[in-house]
């Protein structure tokens, strides 16, 4: 008899090889959920500090009655948390020193972002310029393009006139202290020799007093006005005293000076004509310490020197533009060691 043809039926699955069907299914999805999951928290990790590492670094500060508020260059404003660094260095400029900045990153001061990163590291130390405002358009144009390339501004909503000297530097303690958690305010004019490394170290030494105002003391005049010049000879011939005050190429403000600045309104501070003399007259009424230190204003280099200027034949370096690059060339201005003698003072 002919064999009958061989059906092949599927058997029904038993409730144990169904368990096991369910349960590998789940593990294939929570695996790929956690894959998911896994690949998303890499890639904002690795947006995030790539969004870090293109944050801008020029701001604007402008103020409103209550508080100070940041603009980080997109037109977006709001609060930022302050940055913590040993101590913040403003380099006061204007619209006609765009050669001085140039020289100056050509020696002293790093003209790229991971230059400022390091720099920051090995000293404490941040630097950005320091610049307001001007109604010239073309000007307005030149300097949004200089920050679009070097990134190291910070703008102040303050007209830009020497005769506004006080009012800017004002402006720039209170713009400092919003953006920088830090131990000292530093100005610097830009047509000074600069080594970071040394000013590091000056600010980090151990101090008791908190109030400090550090700098190149002078003796200045009480009075300013030209018309009582007569008054200067005459007193030096009694004896009388002079207050003394920073020389204004560069000076520092401990954080609790400068906090207490911030804390005055604008219209309470008296106002001279020059600049350095405005600010000693402040520190005299807040009965600061009185830091002098000699090396910030040094006529040339030396194994010492932190700042060196034309003193007294100018208020920075003499031809700023050349002579910058021309100490940069000396080893005993840019390659000397850094740590300066006990002496210094």
């Amino acid at each position: 008899m002919p064999s009958s043809p061989k059906y092949f039926t599927a058997r029904p699955l038993t409730y144990s090889s169904s368990r096991r069907s369910t349960a590998l299914i789940l593990f294939l999805l929570i695996g790929l959920v956690g894959f998911v999951f896994g690949f998303i928290a890499s890639s904002r990790q690795g947006l995030g500090h790539r969004c870090e590492y293109i944050k801008p670094r020029s701001v604007s500060v402008v103020w409103d009655r209550n508080s100070a508020r940041v603009s980080s260059g997109d037109g977006v404003d709001g609060e930022q948390k302050r940055h913590k660094v040993m101590g913040f260095v403003g380099i006061q400029t204007g619209f006609a020193s765009a050669a001085r900045r140039r020289s100056l990153r050509q020696t002293w001061l790093p003209s790229d972002r991971q230059g400022l990163q390091k720099l920051e590291e090995s000293t404490g130390l941040a630097f950005r310029f320091i610049i307001g405002r001007t109604n010239d358009k073309s000007k307005m144009a030149a300097l949004r393009r200089e920050i679009a390339e070097y990134d190291d501004f910070v703008l102040l909503d303050i007209e830009e006139e020497y005769s506004k000297l006080p009012y800017k530097t004002l402006a720039f303690f209170k713009a400092a202290y919003a953006l920088y958690d830090s131990e000292f305010y530093v100005k610097a004019d830009d047509d000074i020799y600069l080594r970071p490394d040394r000013l590091s170290l000056l600010l980090a030494k151990e101090r008791s007093h908190s109030q400090t105002y550090l700098g190149c003391m002078k003796k200045g005049p009480v009075f300013t006005d030209p018309k009582l010049k007569w008054y200067e000879p005459l007193a030096n011939l009694l004896g009388k005293e002079y207050f003394l005050h920073a020389y204004g190429p560069i000076y520092a403000l401990s954080a609790d000076v400068v906090a207490s600045l911030v804390a005055l309104r604008n219209n309470s501070f008296r106002m001279f004509s020059n600049e350095d003399v405005t600010i000693g007259s402040w520190m005299l009424a807040m009965n600061v310490n009185h830091e002098h230190n000699q090396q910030l204003c040094q006529i040339d280099c030396t194994g010492k020197s932190i700042a060196v200027w034309d003193i007294p034949k100018c208020s920075g370096l003499c031809n700023p533009d050349k002579k910058m690059v021309e100490l940069h060339a000396k080893d005993i201005c840019s390659k000397s060691p850094t740590l300066p003698s006990d002496d210094d003072e």
